[in-house]
């Protein structure tokens, strides 16, 4: 196992979902968010688990919540959710709530299909329902960052923890880490709150801070409108991916038009996969591929004249010509002031066996 690190050297906790390690330099791991765009219909909500899994999906994500719960008379709407038609936002919940008894057989269907189920409970009383049911993972939405009693219920289950962090401080992600400091299997995503996202508010590069701050793996919980935008965000280092999954971008509904229908979703997956691949491990290092044109182009000191056996190496004895096979320029310094073996043609590489070097002396008992 690997373990994760943030930027100030702090051990975190390995995550696994779906029986494999998450983390950076693998295959990010996506979870098609289905939320709301079923419109209240178990059979339409059935339909996108398959959607998702045909479209290379790791994971189906659904929402557990009853509008008189999470809801006071004084609620209102977002602006966004406005722009979609809604007019009182209890209505708007009850029309898109699936039972619970649904939701527990939804997770049985991604179980079926070889998908992650996952649900983010949004009141107390649901969790309940929640414990009994096929849930591989729980996900805490973004106002939540900051419910304790929440928090709290969902990781006393003792499964793996996923925590958005949009409209949130760095405050109030760093208290949310320590409440959470005793779950093991938790990750963290960047989410900005706007729906759909502009690509200047997007703020990908935030969970660098976010890793920094928790030392758990991290990833990107992604509202803008863009199929590319999870490969970029794999490519800023994102572990997981949380993308909107919709049967119509058009549809009236307030997460539509932040979402991707199927044929698109396919597309993100596979731009997402092929980021990885490009991004690699995160490491510096010489690659296969690459040694065949480092003996060719890298130079090596090259004799200028004829050069006699037992001849003192001086500056003007070398000069740096391809290719890399002899003795490397770098060394230039530990080769000047330096015997020769053997005799050195003219406009020939030094190797190792041409240089008189010295014998270590033998220790004695």
């Amino acid at each position: 196992m690997n373990p994760c690190w943030n930027d100030d050297g702090r051990r975190g906790e390995p995550f696994f979902l779906g029986g494999r390690e998450i983390g950076a330099g693998r295959t990010p791991f996506v979870i098609a968010e289905i939320g709301v765009n079923h419109d209240g219909s178990f059979q339409r909500a059935r339909e996108l688990v398959h959607a998702a899994r045909d479209a290379g999906a790791d994971a189906a994500k659904f929402q557990m919540f009853d509008a008189a719960m999470l809801m006071s008379r004084d609620a209102v709407l977002a602006a966004y959710q406005k722009l979609q038609g809604a007019s009182d936002p209890r209505d708007m919940l009850t029309a898109l709530a699936l039972k619970p008894d649904e939701l527990g057989r939804l997770a049985d269907e991604c179980v079926d299909c070889g998908l992650v189920p996952i649900v983010t409970v949004f009141s107390l009383p649901l969790f309940a329902f929640a414990r009994e049911q096929s849930w591989h993972a729980f996900k805490t939405a973004s106002p939540d960052l900051v419910n304790l009693p929440l928090l709290q219920t969902v990781a006393s289950f003792g499964k793996p923890l996923i925590v958005s962090t949009g409209a949130a401080t760095r405050e109030e992600v760093a208290q949310a880490a320590r409440w959470l400091a005793d779950v093991r299997q938790l990750a963290f995503l960047q989410c900005t709150s706007s729906y759909p996202a502009r690509d200047d508010v997007a703020a990908i590069g935030a969970m660098h801070e976010i890793r920094a701050i928790t030392g758990r793996t991290v990833g990107y919980s992604d509202h803008t409108a863009s199929m590319d935008t999870g490969g970029l965000a794999v490519a800023a280092g994102a572990a997981i991916l949380e993308k909107h999954l919709t049967y119509d971008r058009g549809a009236c509904g307030p997460d539509h038009a932040a979402s991707l229908d199927p044929m698109q979703f396919a597309g993100y997956v596979a731009l997402a996969h092929r980021a990885a691949r490009m991004v690699g491990g995160f490491t510096k290092e010489l690659q296969t591929v690459e040694r065949d044109v480092r003996t060719v182009s890298r130079q090596s000191l090259v004799a200028v004249c004829d050069l006699p056996e037992g001849h003192l190496v001086t500056p003007a004895d070398l000069c740096v010509k391809r290719p890399g096979t002899g003795i490397c320029a770098s060394r230039l310094d530990d080769i000047v002031g330096r015997r020769l073996a053997r005799a050195v043609e003219a406009d020939r590489v030094l190797v190792e066996a041409d240089i008189l070097w010295p014998v270590a002396a033998e220790s004695g008992l």
